[in-house]
This record gives C-alpha cells, structure tokens and sequence, in this order.
C-alpha cells in the first residue's frame, strides 16, 4: 500500500456514533487515492486501524462537501448514516455553520446542529419499489416470499426488515451473513431483526452488507422506522435502541431525518 500514499503517511481520524465506527480522510487536504485495496487493508482490525466504514471527504460544487464510502471488504456504499452524522458534525465544529449539504451516491443531504451534542441528517425519501431498492424481479415489498416475512426499503443501499417477538434468539451471525446474499437481493442487502418495544419504540439488531454486525446503523434505522411504519406497528416517529445506543428517526414529508450523538475519537496517519 506504500505506493497509494506519502512518504508522511495518510492522515485520518476516527469517529463513531454509538460505537458504529469510521476512518474519515479528508481527501480536501491530502489527495492520496482510495482504493478497494488501501480501504480492505486500513479495515482490518487486527493488522490495520479497523472500521465498519471508511469515508473520504471531497470538495464538491454547489455542496459544502462530498462523500463517498467503503465497507471493511472493500465495496462501495451509496449511504451511511452514522458516518455522515459524525462527518456533519465535525465540519459544523471546524466552520461554525449549523446547516450543512453534504453530496453521497445518494443524492444531497441536508445535517443540522440540532445543540446539546445532537446532530441530524436527512438521509431522503425511502424507496419501496422493487425496482429502486432494487430487488431481483417485481413484487411486493411489503412481506418478502421469505420465511419471517420481511419488509424491503431502500435509503440508496438494500435493507431487509425482520419484525420478530424474541430478538435475542435469533442467530444474528449466521442469520445475517446467509440473507445478505438473498438472491432477491442482487446487490446484497443489510439485514435487521426488530422487537416492538412499546408505543413508537423499538430495538434492533443489524447485520450489514460488506461488515458484518455492527453496534449501530444509521441507514438501517431510517429503513426499520419506514418498515414499521408501513406495516402498522408505529407511526412515523419513533426512537430505536440498538445495541450501541439510541437513534430518534422521523419519516417526514421531506424524507426520512436521523438524529442522535457523535464521538470524534483520535487522529492517526496510516503507514502501511
């Protein structure tokens, strides 16, 4: 990897929200290139820095700035939502604005400084057309033809809705890791299971696509919270517990906004 890099290294710095945890390069400052390669190694947890995504901010016109995100084996994402929260936070640090757009494979997203350490995303409209989450071949996206029954939504990447009445007694690694290759799922798929906890309440699990589980998933969130919500369980608010915390998620007019708390966690310069 030496060759993709300075002889002074690539500067990063780490962040999580709610233990869901990011490489961030701010490739505005350093143009080392990215690859499949460079993300898989800096990825690896035992020989490397180790993350469930690596995010690369760019500048971008008619936007204050560009993502763009890889998972830990080295494949692409269009969205992260945990990971644009923490990124929109850093940069209302560092600029003092409390709004932000922020350019993704998904389209434009609005952050907010919502004060007291909180900070919002919209992460946009759901989609729930076969053809735009996307799945395999036409039907309804509602109740899946899979055992469970699950709910496909899109949030520009896949995800796959359990609603179960024992969360703990599912196998989340060997549960999560055979339906993300679903062949419904051409593009493979994130994977939740989820208790209705109470009214607008619920907890969930996530196995994502590329990762593995991860404490928290802020896509998944906004696709769980449309899932119930079309099923009836809740309405179009609720706040979620995952296994690293809680997210409050609004499917609004506008789309779908995510909010909660970040963490800046330590700069580093990968070697190689």
């Amino acid at each position: 990897m030496r060759d993709q890099i300075s002889d002074n290294g690539l500067p990063f710095m780490k962040m999580h929200g709610l233990g869901n945890d990011f490489v961030v390069v701010d490739q505005r400052a350093h143009s080392a290139e990215i690859t499949a390669d460079l993300a898989r190694a800096i990825g690896d947890r035992h020989r490397g820095v180790g993350f469930d995504q690596l995010a690369v901010i760019q500048d971008a016109i008619h936007a204050d700035m560009a993502l763009t995100f890889y998972n830990a084996d080295g494949s692409t994402a269009a969205a992260c939502g945990n990971a644009t929260r923490c990124i929109a936070r850093y940069e209302m640090d560092r600029s003092g604005a409390r709004a932000l757009k922020i350019r993704t494979e998904r389209g434009d997203l609005e952050a907010r400084d919502l004060g007291q350490g909180l900070t919002a995303v919209n992460m946009g409209e759901p989609f729930t057309d076969w053809a735009d989450i996307p799945l395999a071949r036409e039907m309804p996206t509602l109740e899946l033809p899979i055992d469970g029954a699950p709910t496909a939504t899109g949030m520009g990447n896949p995800h796959m809705t359990f609603f179960v009445d024992d969360l703990e007694a599912i196998d989340l690694p060997s549960f999560g890791a055979a339906h993300e290759h679903h062949p419904l799922f051409p593009e493979r798929t994130n994977v939740q299971v989820v208790t209705v906890t109470g009214e607008n309440h619920l907890r969930m699990r996530v196995w994502e696509r590329g990762v593995g589980i991860t404490l928290a998933s802020g896509s998944s969130s906004c696709a769980v919270a449309v899932a119930a919500a079309r099923r009836g369980l809740t309405g179009r608010t609720v706040r979620i517990d995952l296994d690293g915390g809680r997210l409050d998620v609004d499917w609004r007019d506008d789309g779908v906004w995510m909010s909660g708390p970040t963490s800046y966690v330590f700069d580093g310069v990968w070697r190689g």
